[in-house]
Formats: structure tokens, C-alpha cells, sequence
């Protein structure tokens, strides 16, 4: 299994305890959720069920009695869940097996209207279930929203149950290298960075690239193509991690028109949803569940905190697959302009690079040095004459901030004057206006370095593709 490593301390810790088990796995569609969990047991478990999409309350309990017939359990249809969780618990208690591993997965389409599942689950759990020192639980869903609300934040009989949570995320650069390694595809460092621009560290996407195929030809056949495998994930995905869309795609939508982010007042006014409860949901799940980054802009306090969507996939989707409704086949071979692939290269490598702030850190050394990670933004007015954005800034205990500029081409970047130009704006707004009395270091994150002209020794430091599979 490619990655995974602290996830799979988290599980060999949980086996390794002594008493009752609840630990509640979530992550977006496709991230590899239930492939983890399966591998790591080998499917050794005492019961295992999931929950089955778009059925009512009576299909579900067919399908959990279904499930409990597999495991050997022979009982009539059961009337309530939590008749449901009694016979579950007679399967446990007959089982000759020293640890009990009891996985359910997609839970959150168990929970249909007015079926009672969460109290039949917390009376399941409090009053039998916790007490058994050989019995891990585990639960696991797409629907992040519903774990994180109901499951993680619970304040009810399963407030502070949860012995361990695993928030699967997406790959970093370097294990979608060894992902390709494993499946004997021969890829430069270029080309998957290329592919992660797109597809992100969503594995399952990775695994229907082919042998012998060009990255150009990989997208158009995967959703460009009428009959593409992921051209309608993106509405997939959006169903089955909030279950009711709820103004969620408008967010997407708003968020993916504006690079740089939005404050909580531009997304309100942007999207028209109502300021309350349900929109602050929205936004902590999008959060949560990784899609988007929120962040204190420098010298700014927290409520004046942006939102950017950084999800590869989903910017790709509403750039270039959405607004076409009958796209060509060959599109992104032959069919999107060069300036327009060169414009989303540029956002979609920030994206990348923002992803991967550790390995960041680390090749520039300051791992031992205490850091805070922020962005910063101005708009013009009497202070400052000019806006400014800057999207990565490393504000370091040793009295520097590294001011990180990304840059993307397929070979050598080449600084013009009109870049130097917009740094030096850059910088000067951000002293004028923050008043920092730190020094600022110019780092440069290229694809393949700089090119050697009359403006390369602006960058105090300058790091490479090769840094960020680090």
C-alpha cells in the first residue's frame, strides 16, 4: 500500500489497546477510505456493512440484515435500528475471533429521515458496546459533514466517544510518484506535476491512466470524452460528501472564479446565500474536508480570514469541463488555447505549491525555526497606492519573512522586467502597509529553475520541482 504511514500507526495503536474501540475514519469521495481500512484488516473483519445511496429506511435495514446472513447470522428482517444493533450484537458475542472488528461503512446514508439511526447507534455503543475490551469500531462515510456533525462534534450519547479519528487526505506529490512507480507507468517529475495540477492526490483518479499514453491524451480520455470515467465525478463527489447540496456548489463556483480568495462577507454577497447557521457550515466543511484553505492574511485578525479553494479537480472541473456543454473529445490536446492552459498552469502550480508548504520548509532549511503561515492581501486606497496580493508568506521566529513567489513553465523560468516590476510592488506594499521591521527573502518556486538573465539574482533563494517531491 503506497503512503498511509501515520494512519496506519493510528490503526496498530487502536489493535494494540485494551478496551472498547470507536474510531471514525472520513475524507472525501475516491480518497481511499475503505480501500485502507480493507487492506489493513484483510478483510479479517467479525462484520462488515455499507450503507447503500438514495434507499429509505427499509432498504437499509434489508441490507444490514443481508449483511449479517453473510457473517453467518441468521435473524428476521429487524423493525427499528435499534433492533438492528441488538442482533448485531448477539453476531459479537458468538464469534470466536479475539479481536472484534466491526467496520461500517458510508454510514451517513443509514441515517435516513426519521429512521432513528444516531440513538439506536449512541445506545448501541454506551450501553454495550464501550464496555468490550475486544471490540473496535469502526465507522467510516464520503458524506464528511455528517461524521464531523453528528460523529465528531456529537453532543449527545456519543459526545466524546470517539477514541480515534483518521482524516484521510489526499497524496503529496512524492507518493503520487511512487503510486506511478507501483503501477509501471513511465512518467517525468514534469508530467506528474502536470497530472496533480488536475487530478490532485485523489489515487482512484491515477489509477485509470494507461501505459503509452501522453498526459494530454490521459485528460481527454478521462473528461473530455463523452463517455469519460471522471467526467461526472465532480457532481458525484459533491452528492455524496454533503448528501444535500445546500449552497455548497455555489460556494465552489464563486471560489473558483477567484483565485486569490474571498473574506466571508464577498462569498455572502457573491453567492446570495443568507448569513447564519447553514452557511457556516458550509464553509467549515469545505475546510475540513480539505477542498479549501482558510487563512489570516497577515496583520489581519481571524474573522477577516479568506477562503481559497485549492482542490485541483474541482478547479479544473468548473474551468473547463463545466461551461462546455458538448465538449471535443481532443479539447485539452489540441482544442484549449495556449493562453488559456497558460493562465490555469500558473493558478493550478500555486495551488500545488501551497500543498506543499512542509516539503517547502524543509528545502529551505527552517524546520528547526518556529513559523507561522499566512497570506496577505491589500486593496488599494489612501495607505498604499496599489494593490497587492501575496499568497504564501513564511513569517519566521529568526527575525525573516520569506515572501515565496510561484512560477510555472516547461523549462527554464525566465524573470522579465515586468515580473520584477510586480515583486518589487509587491514587496513595497507589504512593508508600507504591514510596517514589518523583519527582513523579506524573495523565494522563487519554479518547475525547472531559472533561467540566467539580468533579473535572476532578485531571489534570495530559488527552489525547484525536484523540492517539492521531497
Amino acid at each position: 500500500m503506497v503512503g498511509r504511514t501515520e494512519e496506519i500507526k493510528t490503526l496498530d495503536e487502536v489493535m494494540s489497546r485494551k478496551e472498547g474501540q470507536l474510531v471514525a475514519v472520513y475524507g472525501r469521495r475516491r480518497i481511499g477510505k475503505t480501500y485502507l481500512i480493507r487492506q489493513y484488516f484483510k478483510d479479517t473483519f467479525t462484520f462488515y456493512h455499507t450503507g447503500e445511496a438514495n434507499v429509505g429506511f427499509r432498504d437499509q435495514l434489508l441490507g444490514f440484515r443481508d449483511s449479517l446472513r453473510d457473517y453467518g447470522h441468521q435473524c428476521p428482517l429487524p423493525r427499528t435500528w435499534r433492533e438492528a444493533f441488538r442482533e448485531l450484537r448477539s453476531l459479537i458475542e458468538a464469534s470466536p475471533d479475539e479481536k472484534k472488528v466491526v467496520f461500517i461503512d458510508e454510514m451517513p446514508w443509514m441515517d435516513t429521515p426519521r429512521s432513528k439511526f444516531l440513538p439506536a447507534l449512541e445506545h448501541f455503543w454506551n450501553s454495550w458496546g464501550s464496555s468490550r475490551q475486544d471490540l473496535v469500531m469502526i465507522i467510516c462515510g464520503s458524506a464528511s459533514t455528517w461524521i464531523i456533525k453528528n460523529i465528531l462534534k456529537n453532543r449527545g450519547g456519543l459526545h466524546n466517544r470517539i477514541t480515534d479519528q483518521i482524516h484521510l487526505m489526499p497524496f503529496t506529490l512524492r507518493e503520487c510518484e511512487e503510486l506511478v512507480r507501483d503501477s509501471g507507468l513511465s512518467m517525468s517529475r514534469q508530467e506528474i506535476c502536470s497530472l496533480y495540477m488536475i487530478f490532485g492526490g485523489v489515487a482512484y483518479y491515477w489509477g485509470f491512466l494507461r501505459k503509452g499514453e501522453s498526459v494530454a491524451q490521459s485528460v481527454d480520455r478521462l473528461l473530455f470524452s463523452p463517455n469519460g470515467k471522471l467526467r461526472g465525478e465532480f457532481d458525484s463527489m459533491v452528492a455524496s460528501l454533503f448528501k444535500k447540496d445546500a449552497g455548497y456548489r455555489k460556494v465552489f463556483t464563486a471560489l473558483a472564479a477567484k483565485g486569490v480568495g474571498m473574506t466571508r462577507e464577498e462569498l455572502l454577497k457573491k453567492t446570495g446565500l443568507p448569513d447564519g447557521r447553514v452557511f457556516c457550515q458550509i464553509l467549515d466543511s469545505l475546510e475540513k474536508c480539505g477542498f479549501v484553505r482558510r487563512y489570516t492574511a497577515f496583520g489581519k485578525k481571524r474573522r477577516d480570514a479568506l477562503y481559497q479553494l485549492l482542490d485541483s479537480f474541482s478547479l479544473f472541473h468548473l474551468r473547463f469541463i463545466e461551461p462546455e456543454s458538448n465538449p471535443d473529445p481532443n479539447d485539452w490536446a489540441i482544442g484549449i488555447s495556449s493562453k488559456a492552459k497558460g493562465a490555469w498552469e500558473g493558478l493550478a502550480f500555486e495551488r500545488v505549491c501551497l500543498m506543499h508548504v512542509r516539503e517547502i520548509k524543509r528545502a529551505l532549511q527552517i524546520g528547526g525555526v518556529r513559523t507561522s503561515v499566512c497570506s496577505w492581501r491589500h486593496v488599494a486606497d489612501e495607505s498604499y497606492g496599489k494593490g497587492a496580493q501575496i499568497d504564501l508568506l513564511i513569517d519566521r521566529a529568526d527575525n525573516v519573512i520569506d515572501v515565496c513567489e510561484m512560477k510555472y513553465s516547461s523549462g527554464k523560468y525566465a524573470l522579465s522586467k515586468k515580473d520584477c516590476e510586480n515583486i518589487d510592488n509587491k514587496l513595497d506594499a507589504f512593508k508600507a502597509v504591514s510596517n514589518t521591521v523583519k527582513s523579506l527573502h524573495l523565494i522563487l518556486i519554479t518547475a525547472n529553475g531559472l533561467a540566467e538573465n539580468a533579473y535572476a539574482r532578485k531571489a534570495q533563494n530559488v527552489l525547484v520541482l525536484d523540492d517539492l517531491f521531497a
